[in-house]
């Protein structure tokens, strides 16, 4: 069934991990109808949390996209992750969507990345609710959690609900604005029943609905006048102005929900439907026109040109590359072409299918507003713009922060280094936050990811998708070798006789450091026909070969000069292979009498984390070596700059999780090279297994 624009609500489940977004979830399907069968994270059966690693870990890692029908209304649903190596995941569904459903646990109330989703929605203008969830639990507390929300989110924060019973006797909900209780039964989906407000709750109720009123009556003149003179507000008067309030995000409601019990269920779909926004009561999308760069607006209107964001794909072993899209303007129907404005490429739309969690259900057609799925698209990806080509448009995609930890990448058996490859850039095309990159300074493969967790998850999936399975090992800090003097007059003599044509080279060299980031230079100096000049280039390759492979501890070399000035040939046994050889030994022993030392990559870091850290994290940058130049106030976080060097920050990321209570993050990258200190350099040439060669 196709629905219109304003029938349409899109919602981004959000919260902190554990909070009981992916039960929430599967209870309003299964109040709805949608599904069968009450999904349980426990038993693995949920339709949001399919996925092998999901399954296994009891978590969500990824976003998946759901659907029900209420009361003449589609509801669509993006399940989000929680955990702070995917939230970047629900940021990006947030901006997908036109509100966000907070979901609080009533035990922990509001924690980190509930904090982190909730300004993401503020950064967005986006209206929101608060669902506090699980209020059956021991220890579970309504006022407390509701007290944390309103510490995060402010005076806007009003209740509309609140609990009938506490803990395990939680058996139902109090509406507000009709002031009636509404009792569950034990049945799944539970059927509520109206009754009257117990007489021991009529203070609370008086207390939470006082402030529901006070703030929805400030939204409109009229209303505020009526209130201020002491005037009763109707309830019909309290329903208008609380859908208002919350389309002006002036005002956030908070729910009472149980997930477990399924108490909530019938009034949260209630909710969503009366109160937060259809597409058409949020603004246009702006764009740009890819031709001219000026800016573009898209309605959602089926009478509009077709355009659509892509704003997730996911790699299928079988059926390849699917990118899930919201459809923002116009239409698109099966069998069709577009263009993809950010790629100015063509695109064959196959078959349109929208999503049941990894269910897929075919239409024949996705209007403005609604979701839906592609599969096999040729060039398209995530954050890319799919338009009309006679009208084109490209939205911005999201801006990805950059990974933090990183891996090598070693193939268990031999051979395997070409599928793991094709399987890693597939998943890199699933998920932005991953990079899977050569590093050609340490001829290392390198996985990238925004933690420890996010790494284990894609080599689970590398796995279960793909059979193929490689090793992590520690990433090789790119040092590099250099000296700090010079050594002039070496000479060295390769002679080799065996009875036939023998080796002869002579080669004189002078070496001496240059100033840092230079580089390497060769200098012909030869005066005279001791060494004929097409023996010359064997001397540098010689030379350079051996740069690569590092003398001391088997790093490149960098910044020296190299200046050949002399040498003896002879005129049967000299080749370029002996005179190769000779400025390798030569410059060997020039190396060696040259002081060398190890530079190590210093990066420049940013940490973001808030006041209370601050001594914390100054103590734990000066263990690692770090060179702190500033401290700014940046919002509500401190913001420190430092200088710290490469080797030292593999493990921040986990470090600064566990120091910041996960509130803090930090970016970085390389600045400069830097002298290493000589008993840290010392062990790294030891690890490295590299003697230096004395002739």
């Amino acid at each position: 069934m196709r629905y219109g624009v304003t029938e349409i609500r899109n919602i981004a489940v959000v919260g902190h991990g554990d909070s009981g977004k992916t039960s929430l979830t599967s209870l309003l399907l299964f109040a709805a109808g949608a599904t069968t069968r009450l999904g349980s994270v426990d038993e693995g059966n949920t339709v949001t949390d399919f996925a092998d690693e999901e399954i296994r870990r009891k978590i969500t890692v990824q976003t998946s996209l759901a659907h029900l029908d209420w009361k003449g209304h589609r509801i669509n649903l993006l399940d989000t992750p929680g955990y702070g190596d995917f939230v970047y995941d629900a940021n990006v569904a947030q901006r997908s969507v036109d509100a966000s459903l907070l979901v609080i646990c009533g035990v922990s109330g509001v924690q980190v990345y509930a904090e982190k989703v909730w300004h993401r929605a503020v950064e967005l203008d986006q209206p929101a609710a608060v669902v506090i969830n699980k209020l059956d639990r021991e220890r579970s507390s309504f006022r407390r959690a509701f007290d944390s929300c309103r510490e995060a989110i402010g005076k806007r924060l009003v209740a509309v609900q609140i609990p009938l019973g506490q803990e395990a006797e939680f058996r139902g909900v109090i509406d507000l604005i009709s002031r009636k209780a509404i009792v569950y039964g034990a049945d799944q989906p539970a059927k509520p029943q109206i009754t009257e407000i117990p007489p021991e709750l009529a203070d609370d109720v008086d207390e939470y609905r006082e402030r529901l009123v006070e703030a929805v009556a400030e939204q409109d003149d009229d209303l505020v006048e009526k209130y201020l003179e002491g005037e009763e507000l109707t309830e019909d008067e309290i329903r208008r102005g609380l859908r208002t309030a919350v389309l002006r995000r002036a005002v956030v409601p908070a729910l009472a929900f149980s997930s477990t019990k399924g108490v909530g269920a019938i009034e949260l779909l209630d909710f969503i439907t009366a109160n937060l926004p259809s597409p058409a009561d949020r603004p246009a999308w702006t764009g740009k026109d890819p031709a001219t760069g000026a800016e573009v607006a898209r309605h959602p209107r089926e009478d509009e040109p077709f355009s659509a964001f892509v704003f997730k794909t996911i790699a299928d072993a079988y059926a390849g590359r699917i990118s899930l899209f919201r459809v923002i303007s116009g239409a698109v129907s099966s069998d069709t072409n577009v263009w993809n404005g950010t790629r100015d490429s063509g695109e064959r739309i196959g078959q349109l299918v929208q999503l049941q969690g990894k269910e897929h259900r075919t239409v024949a057609a996705i209007g403005a507003g609604d979701f839906g799925a592609i599969a096999k698209l040729r060039a398209t990806h995530t954050g890319d713009t799919l338009c009309a080509q006679a009208d084109p448009v490209v939205f911005e995609p999201d801006r990805y922060p950059s990974p933090l930890l990183y891996y090598g990448v070693q193939p268990k058996s031999r051979g395997d280094e070409e599928k793991i490859n094709a399987a890693l850039h597939r998943l890199v095309e699933e998920d932005p936050m991953l990079r899977f990159e050569r590093d050609e300074r340490t001829k290392q493969q390198l996985l990238k990811g925004a933690g420890q967790l996010h790494i284990e998850v894609t080599m689970e999936k590398l796995r279960q998708k793909f059979g193929v399975e490689a090793d992590l090992i520690p990433p090789r800090v790119p040092y590099t070798e250099t000296l700090r003097g010079s050594a002039k007059g070496i000479v060295y003599r390769h002679k080799k006789q065996t009875g036939g044509r023998g080796q002869f080279a002579e080669v004189h060299i002078d070496v001496m450091a240059k100033p840092r980031g230079e580089g390497f230079e060769f200098e012909e100096a030869l005066v005279g026909m001791n060494v004929p000049r097409n023996f010359v280039p064997a001397v540098e390759k010689g030379i350079r070969e051996l740069l690569e492979d590092g003398v001391v501890a088997g790093y490149p070399v960098t910044d020296i000069k190299v200046r050949f000035y002399d040498g003896k040939s002879h005129e049967v046994d000299s080749s370029e292979m002996a005179f190769k050889i000779a400025a390798r030994q030569a410059f060997k022993q020039a190396f060696v009498q040259c002081k060398p030392v190890l530079l190590e990559p210093v990066m420049t870091v940013e940490i973001l984390a808030p006041d209370d850290a601050m001594g914390d994290l100054m103590g734990d940058l000066t263990s690692r070596r770090g060179k702190p130049v500033g401290v700014e106030q940046s919002g509500s976080l401190q913001s420190i700059k430092a200088y710290v060097p490469l080797a030292e920050m593999l493990t921040y990321a986990p470090d600064l999780r566990s120091i910041t209570g996960g509130r803090g993050t930090f970016t970085m990258e390389f600045d400069h090279y830097e002298e290493m200190p000589d008993n840290l350099a010392q062990k790294v040439i030891a690890a490295s297994g590299k003697k230096i060669e004395e002739e």
